[in-house]
């Protein structure tokens, strides 16, 4: 573990020391202003990195005289894992990380980790907004030195394969299907009939590219930001899980601003979460139009009712295991049943 902090501190040094280089959004700051460093391990046109470009120039336009906000893109601070250790300890700020990693800090995460949680979208969202629901786990990280401050959007995860579309979990026996690093992902791949291998983000092409997995599992983005629509060549939409990523903050700096500067932080949060949902709408819809028109990927739509009875035994055994998540899981099935209603 030390060997590890030592190699993080050595990425985070040599980033900082190249500036404007590295691909931070902001010019220096004075010797006034404190730096606040926040990364994520998406690209510079990804909806959360717009997201944030609007959150630092909200921050910078009320407290431009205190602070200077710099955000570092595509994993130039290093890998999620990295990110989320660089922010307990202080090193930077703020970080965006998958829920599923955060599973491994606190098992309150397990719950938005499991498939077929929601019934739909909207009841998704709804669920997300609702306080009562993500508070007793956002906080739930705070004995480790951070808290989440707002969710963002990730879209649906589907299976995405290099030789054969996935229309039913039959046809996911063999294959090593990379998922994240959650002990919930490696338990669904294990019941879906795949072989789970877990890794980072970044690793997934050049794994994809050289047959070590042949598949994996995001959503549309996937394709084209990170160049995965080049490899695999069927998209298929069975929606397991509707998973949302995470800014995480430290919780040292959160509780060491005041009242009036943590106000706008919240009300900057907010912004930053409209941003990001908002461009996100136009992100998939481009993604799925330049997957199948300039990378010749084909979109499966199969029925997805057999993988969610193969998924069940995981809603059963973690409710058994935490029995202190029902009354959220039983309002989360209150949002899914009232969107029924409405559809039907």
């Amino acid at each position: 573990m030390k060997k590890s902090f030592r190699l993080i501190a050595l990425t985070l040094t040599s980033v900082l020391a190249l500036g404007s280089l590295a691909g931070c959004s902001t010019p220096a700051a004075s010797e006034h202003q404190q730096i606040i460093r926040i990364g994520h391990n998406q690209s510079t046109n990804h909806p959360t990195h717009l997201g944030l470009i609007e959150f630092e120039s909200f921050i910078e336009s009320k407290l431009g005289d205190k602070y200077n906000v710099e955000v570092y893109p595509s994993e130039l601070l290093g890998s999620q894992n990295e990110m989320v250790q660089l922010t307990q300890t202080g090193a930077i700020n703020f970080c965006v990380a998958s829920n599923s990693l955060l599973e491994t800090f606190s098992s309150n995460y397990t719950l938005f980790n499991l498939p077929y949680l929601f019934s739909s979208s909207e009841a998704y969202h709804a669920t997300m907004d609702d306080p009562t629901i993500t508070d007793p786990i956002f906080k739930s990280t705070q004995k480790a030195g951070f808290e989440a401050v707002t969710w963002l959007d990730a879209g649906t995860r589907n299976f995405y394969t290099v030789n054969k579309p996935i229309n039913t979990p039959a046809d996911l026996k063999g294959l090593k299907i990379r998922v994240q690093q959650s002990p919930t992902n490696v338990e669904m791949m294990r019941l879906l009939g795949g072989s789970a291998t877990p890794m980072g983000f970044g690793e997934v092409y050049t794994a994809l590219q050289s047959k070590v997995i042949d598949g994996a599992e995001n959503n549309e983005m996937a394709l084209t930001d990170n160049g995965h629509g080049d490899v695999c060549k069927f998209y298929s939409y069975d929606m397991h899980q509707m998973i949302p990523d995470i800014l995480i903050g430290n919780l040292a700096f959160l509780n060491g601003l005041s009242p009036e500067e943590r106000e706008i932080f919240e009300e900057g949060f907010v912004l930053l979460n409209k941003v990001q949902r908002e461009e996100w709408i136009t992100a998939v819809e481009k993604a799925k139009d330049r997957a199948a028109n300039e990378q010749g990927v084909q979109f499966v739509y199969p029925d997805t009712v057999a993988f969610q009875e193969a998924c069940e035994p995981l809603h059963q055994s973690m409710l058994k295991a935490q029995p202190e998540l029902k009354p959220i899981y039983d309002a989360i099935q209150k949002y899914n049943e009232l969107y029924l209603a409405a559809e039907s």
